[in-house]
């Protein structure tokens, strides 16, 4: 008996380090304490920051208290544009990822990043998430794609009032991402790259003339006190994922695994970004009830001129999906089909 505990206790002294000295007992299979680094380049103070925190907290309730995760907001450990390659790299372990940071990167995704396209978050994150699962796997292969989801549409806000791609020439905006950067170009205007922090002062010193921005954060920002007209349709919205690092994945137990692979669906890619979605909608409401704003609405015969615009933009994302390989048909019928399935298609 007492040579039985002397092996127990070499055994227990001989545990690897990453095991940090801590079992749980599931049954007949221990489980390692795991530690792992989310980083979030937002603030703190956006809506994302807390709904992550849940979802991390149900992670460690279900994984028996095993799977336990700090979450880094702020770009505390690493620039926004760079988290791909943090998750790929093990930087971080959980990574949120906007797929248009990066232009031509991952030219599938950027086909729900075409204007006036997807109507609004909720139902467009329940289309997206399941349309981009099928080429998740082979445009990200070097992370474990936990989900994707959408903010709400943004649209553009300006010192001047813009009704048709026309109105967009010589004036200098700061885009939403490459897709609207291209959007901007087309149309004779001029690209102004700076911060969501920075984009008010550009705003207000003339540097840039209008910003293509979610609503709720245009005020979480101070950006509504330097523009005043405000399209009132969902122009665009971004292609979030979050990466998990394959190796660390790979590394956890299988039931650890299962936990994971819980809670990287299509379910909580809803939950992670309702409050989001909520904060970007009641911005929109806020400003139409302020009378230093003019929130309008585009005509049917407008809007039509900006889709019938727009055309020459879906062919230079088709030519990049078939430079990279893919069936940019076969990509674009099967986001349709899945826009139609939730009605989130505008």
């Amino acid at each position: 008996m007492k040579r039985l505990l002397l092996i127990c206790w070499i055994a227990a002294c001989a545990w690897p380090a990453w095991a940090q000295d801590k079992v749980v007992v599931d049954g007949n299979a221990p489980d390692r304490i795991v530690n792992m680094k989310v980083s979030l380049w937002l603030p703190p103070t956006h809506p994302l920051v807390p709904a992550t925190k849940a979802w991390a907290d149900d992670i460690e309730k279900q994984s028996g208290g095993t799977i336990r995760m700090t979450i880094f907001p702020s770009e505390q450990l690493g620039k926004a544009f760079d988290h791909y390659d943090m998750a790929r790299d093990g930087i971080a372990d959980v990574t949120y990822v906007s797929a248009g940071y990066q232009p031509g990167r991952f030219p599938i995704a950027a086909d729900a990043l075409l204007p006036f396209l997807i109507k609004d978050g909720r139902t467009g994150t329940l289309a997206v998430d399941e349309w981009y699962r099928k080429y998740a796997r082979t445009e990200m292969k070097d992370t474990y794609v936990c989900f994707a989801f959408l903010h709400d549409p943004g649209t553009l806000h300006s010192k001047k009032k813009i009704v048709l791609p026309s109105d967009l020439n010589g004036m200098k905006i700061r885009p939403a991402g490459s897709t609207i950067s291209d959007m901007v170009k087309m149309f004779g205007g001029t690209n102004v790259q700076t911060s969501a922090p920075e984009a008010r002062d550009a705003i207000e010193r003339g540097v840039a003339d209008a910003i293509t921005f979610p609503w709720g954060s245009l005020i979480l920002f101070g950006i509504d006190k330097a523009v005043k007209y405000h399209i009132d349709a969902p122009l665009y919205t971004a292609l979030f994922t979050y990466n998990i690092n394959l190796d660390r994945y790979n590394a956890l137990s299988p039931g650890q695994r299962q936990v994971i692979d819980d809670h990287c669906n299509q379910d909580w890619a809803a939950r992670i970004s309702s409050s989001w979605i909520d904060f970007e909608t009641a911005g929109r409401v806020k400003l139409k009830a302020d009378p230093g704003h003019e929130v309008y609405p585009l005509t049917a015969e407008q809007l039509g001129e900006w889709k019938k615009s727009l055309r020459p933009l879906h062919e230079a994302w088709a030519a990049a999906v078939r430079k990279s390989g893919g069936d940019p048909d076969a990509v674009d019928a099967d986001l349709k089909a899945a826009l139609k399935k939730y009605q989130a298609g505008l």
